[in-house]
C-alpha cells in the first residue's frame, strides 16, 4: 500500500507550500492517521515515539481548521496547546509559525521564566494559536487576563509527562475552563499508566485511539547493531573509540541512571571528546546551553537520560548510542526516533553487556528486527556473548555442575510413583463427615 502525499489529505496551498519548503513529501504513520480524523472533527489520543512526526500530526489540522472556518474579526486564541515544559512550548511554537509561514495567522507562547510584561502582547492583541504551559496559564485565567471562550480546539502534548510532573490538576482546571470547545487532542508516548487512562477518559469525548510506532519502512533509515562489552571500563573505552572511529558530528548518549551523566561526560571530556550533559533537574538556562552548543557544533555529543532529554528536538543527530540499553522496547525507539529525522539518515548503536541481552532480545522481538553485533579493532571483547540467556563463558566446574544437575532432575521424574485415579477424583471436593466427627 502506497503512503498518500500531503495533497491527499486535503491540505491548504499554503500548508503544502510550507511542508515543501521545510523537505516533507510524504506524511509520516501518525500524521496520516491523525489528520483525516482531526479534521472530521473526531477527538483524538494519540501515542507516538519521539521522531515521527507528532508535532506536525496536531499542528498542520490545528492551522488547517482556523482556515477552513475563518473567523470575521480578530479575537482572543482559538487554537491552545499546552506542554509540559517551556522548552517544548517554544518547539512547538517555533514550528507552527514555519507551517503558518505562508498564512497570516498569529502565534503566541505562556510560559513560565518570562516576565508578565513580556506576555501582554498576548492580552492585548489579537491571536490565533496559543502554546502554554499549564501553571502560568492557569496565573493568567485566573486573573481573568486570558478568555478561554474562543478556544476550539484543545491539544495535550507529552500528557503522560504533564502528569508525571504534578500538572494533572492544573491541566483539568483548564480544559473545564475551555468546556465550550469543538474538540479535544491528547497526545502521550504511551497510552498506558492510570494516571493517563482516566485523564483521558475525562477529558475526551468517544476519540479515535491512534498508536503509531515508526513503521519499519522508516526505521530502515535508521543502521542499528551493538557491541558486546566486558564491564564498565571496556564499554567506556568502546564509546570512546565509536564516536573516534566515526567521526561522530552531532550525537546523544543515554544512560540509565542520572548519576552517571555528568560523570560520563567529564570522562569523555579528558579523552578529548567534546561533550555536554542534561540532568533532570537542571535550571531552564543550563539546559538550554546544553543544547545550543550541541546544535551550534560547539560539542558532538550530549549524555542524557530518558527522562532529561524528553522534549528536545534537535536536527541532523547523527548517531545515537545507548550506553545503557533501556529497560522498555518502546524507550528503545523512542531514543533512536532522534536521529534519521525529517528523511535523512541515522545511526543508533547500543553497548551491551552479558546481563543486557534480555533486553537486547525483548527490543528485537518488539521491532522484529534483527541486531548484529560489531567489533572495534583493538578492543574485541574477552568474555562471549550469552546464549538463550545463559552466560556461555562458565568455568569448567560450573558447567559440570549444571549437568548433573539437569541428570538428576531427569532421574528423578523418572522414579516418581504413578498416582492412580482414585486417588485422586476426590480431592478438592467437601466430604460427608463421619459419625465420629459428627459426635454421635
Amino acid at each position: 500500500m502506497n503512503t498518500p502525499t500531503f495533497e491527499e489529505l486535503d491540505l491548504s496551498p499554503e500548508l503544502l507550500k510550507a511542508l515543501a519548503k521545510k523537505g516533507y513529501t510524504r506524511p509520516t504513520s501518525i500524521q496520516q492517521q491523525t489528520i483525516p480524523a482531526a479534521l472530521e472533527g473526531r477527538d483524538v489520543l494519540g501515542s507516538a515515539p519521539t521522531g515521527t512526526g507528532k508535532t506536525a500530526a496536531f499542528l498542520l489540522p490545528a492551522i488547517q481548521h482556523l482556515l477552513d472556518h475563518p473567523r470575521r474579526k480578530p479575537g482572543p486564541p482559538r487554537i491552545l496547546v499546552l506542554t509540559p515544559t517551556r522548552e517544548l512550548a517554544m518547539q512547538v511554537a517555533e514550528q507552527s509559525e514555519e507551517l503558518a509561514q505562508f498564512t497570516n495567522l498569529k502565534i503566541a507562547t505562556i510560559t513560565g521564566g518570562v516576565a508578565y510584561q513580556n506576555h501582554g502582547e498576548v492580552f492585548n492583541t489579537n491571536q490565533d494559536l496559543v502554546v502554554a504551559t499549564p501553571g502560568r496559564l492557569l496565573q493568567y485565567i485566573k486573573e481573568e487576563n486570558f478568555d478561554c471562550r474562543s478556544v476550539e480546539v484543545l491539544i495535550f502534548d507529552e500528557a503522560d509527562r504533564m502528569l508525571q510532573m504534578g500538572f494533572g490538576q492544573d491541566a483539568e482546571t483548564i480544559a473545564a475552563e475551555t468546556r465550550w470547545r469543538k474538540y479535544t487532542w491528547l497526545f502521550s508516548a504511551t497510552l498506558e499508566g492510570e494516571l493517563l487512562v482516566d485523564f483521558a477518559q475525562r477529558i475526551l469525548t468517544n476519540p479515535l485511539e491512534i498508536d503509531a510506532e515508526p513503521s519499519r519502512r522508516e526505521r530502515k533509515k535508521i543502521q542499528q547493531w551493538y557491541y558486546h562489552a566486558d564491564n564498565l571500563e571496556h564499554k567506556t573505552k568502546l564509546l570512546a573509540r565509536l564516536i573516534e572511529n566515526f567521526e561522530v558530528e552531532r550525537g546523544i548518549v543515554f544512560v540509565r541512571r542520572r548519576e552517571a551523566v555528568r560523570e560520563l561526560s567529564e570522562t569523555l571530556r579528558k579523552r578529548g571528546i567534546r561533550s555536554t550533559y542534561l540532568e533532570g533537574e537542571m535550571a531552564q538556562t543550563q539546559r538550554n546551553q546544553s543544547i545550543t552548543r550541541l546544535k551550534e557544533g560547539v560539542v558532538n555529543v550530549l549524555v542524557a537520560t530518558d527522562v532529561a532529554a524528553r522534549g528536545i528536538d534537535i536536527d541532523d543527530v547523527d548517531f545515537v548510542i545507548n550506553f545503557d540499553l533501556p529497560y522498555s522496547a518502546d524507550t528503545y525507539l523512542h531514543r533512536i526516533g532522534r536521529t534519521a529525522r525529517a528523511g535523512k539518515k541515522g545511526s543508533a548503536v547500543s553497548l551491551v553487556e552479558a546481563h543486557d541481552y534480555k533486553l537486547l532480545g525483548k527490543i528485537q522481538r518488539y521491532t522484529e528486527e534483527v541486531l548484529k553485533p560489531r567489533l572495534i579493532d583493538g578492543l574485541e571483547p574477552r568474555t562471549k556473548a550469552p546464549k538463550d540467556g545463559e552466560i556461555v563463558s562458565v568455568t569448567k566446574k560450573e558447567k559440570a555442575r549444571i549437568k548433573k544437575k539437569k541428570e538428576d532432575k531427569k532421574e528423578a521424574t523418572k522414579k516418581k510413583v504413578k498416582v492412580r485415579y482414585k486417588d485422586t477424583k476426590n480431592i478438592g471436593k467437601r466430604r460427608k463427615p463421619t459419625a465420629e466427627q459428627k459426635g454421635e
